[in-house]
């Protein structure tokens, strides 16, 4: 009876188990239709997909542009800064001078690892990158910049020229001491006729062609590189070229005010640029010392202090002259003033005191000479009777007394 009952259980229909061969079989039918209706499937899928893609509107994204920004540039005209130190106005400078500067000239900063990280670090100086305004260089071994020698014979070497900077024609070359003037009249593209502008440094200078703010022409430079070699350690590079260029046929150098550029031991009106040697710490008397010239030049081109190392007013020492000197002080100046009002009042005083002693003395002399006369009257009075020529005798001794008292009078006036 129980073994009955356990086979039955086994065959038994329940609802659990009429469900899982339902499924089965669901699943076997879907199984043998699909690969007949599975080419519907997917044209329809790709029917669907298209009408999805023509109703996107169409974009173009070029991830990679093939155009050269700098192609928009003069390749011929070049602003050139050579500079190994990390100097924190060396951004704000680049980005005055890629304002003043005409649009079509573009710029090259060469420098050592660690200025040009240094540069490069600004958002300001990524854009000019961006947009082929400007590029960051360091020079590959064996070239050196590192001193200023090292930076000589960079520039009066014909391979530089060649490998760094093919096609320029034109170079301003600037210094991380010098700047343009944005209040400038003149353009730096009115000076593109001469081999070679800077600054003079005297009057009748017969080369202005000071190097730290000049024009160079570069075919002008070939051509002295082309026969003649600078020794090392030798003159600065801005001479040696100035003394070769000056006594060339055909070149248009600057000389005294004419072509003159800028201006750094000559003081000129509205140059275009001014060159401070060291950054102010060599400055010259004849352009910085009057401060009402000083106050002209900041006023004209006042982003000069951009590259200065400079102070506000306020933090002026007590008793500066304007003029590099410390003079007295407003205490001392005081103390002076009233010492000589005190000199004053006692050299009054004595003046007095003598006039009043003279006086006291003129009066007694009168006084004195009164007396003699009237005893000598006197006398002469009582010998007028027996004596005849008493009479002339007296007339003397009034005539001696007369001019006497007329001495003593002179002498009291004085």
């Amino acid at each position: 009876m129980a073994a009955s009952n356990g086979s039955a259980g086994v065959f038994a229909i329940t609802k659990t188990r009429l469900l899982l061969f339902a499924s089965l079989a669901i699943t076997w039918w879907f199984a043998h239709l699909l690969p007949s209706y599975k080419p519907m499937i997917k044209a329809e899928f790709k029917s669907r997909l298209d009408e999805a893609r023509q109703k996107i509107p169409k974009i173009k994204v070029d991830w990679k542009p093939t155009d050269d920004p700098r192609a928009k540039y003069n390749a011929s005209k070049l602003a050139l800064i050579i500079e190994p130190r990390p100097i924190p106005h060396l951004v704000p400078q680049l980005l005055h001078m890629t304002s003043v500067v005409p649009p079509d000239w573009r710029f090259l900063f060469i420098g050592s690892n660690v200025s040009v990280v240094s540069v490069a670090r600004s958002y300001g100086i990524k854009h000019q990158q961006v947009i082929g305004k400007l590029d960051l260089m360091v020079l590959p071994d064996p070239w050196e910049i590192d001193t200023k020698e090292h930076v000589f014979r960079l520039l009066t070497d014909m391979r530089f020229y060649e490998e760094f900077l093919p096609g320029v024609e034109w170079i301003l070359k600037f210094e991380s001491d010098s700047i343009l003037c944005s209040n400038s009249p003149k353009s730096l593209n009115e000076w593109l006729d001469w081999s070679w502008a800077g600054a003079p440094r005297t009057p009748d200078d017969h080369f202005s062609g000071n190097g730290g703010l000049s024009l160079r022409r570069v075919s002008s430079i070939q051509k002295v590189l082309q026969f003649q070699e600078r020794y090392n350690d030798t003159e600065a590079e801005d001479e040696w070229f100035g003394k070769r260029l000056w006594v060339m046929q055909g070149e248009k150098v600057a000389h005294g005010k004419k072509g003159a550029l800028a201006v750094e031991d000559f003081y000129m009106e509205k140059p275009m640029g001014y060159h401070v040697r060291d950054g102010g710490q060599s400055l010259s008397d004849k352009v910085w010392k009057d401060p009402k010239q000083r106050k002209k030049i900041f006023d004209y081109c006042p982003e000069i202090s951009m590259i200065m190392d400079m102070k506000l007013e306020r933090e002026r020492c007590d008793g500066d002259n304007k003029e590099g000197g410390i003079g007295p002080t407003d205490a001392e100046k005081e103390k002076a003033a009233e010492e000589a009002k005190k000199a004053a009042e006692e050299a009054a005083k004595a003046k007095a005191e003598e006039e009043e002693r003279r006086k006291k003395e003129g009066e007694e002399e009168k006084k004195k000479q009164e007396e003699e006369n009237k005893k000598k009257q006197e006398q002469a009075g009582d010998n007028d009777e027996d004596d005849p020529l008493a009479n002339d005798a007296d007339a003397k001794a009034k005539a001696m007394a007369a001019e006497a008292q007329a001495k003593a009078a002179s002498a009291n006036r004085i």
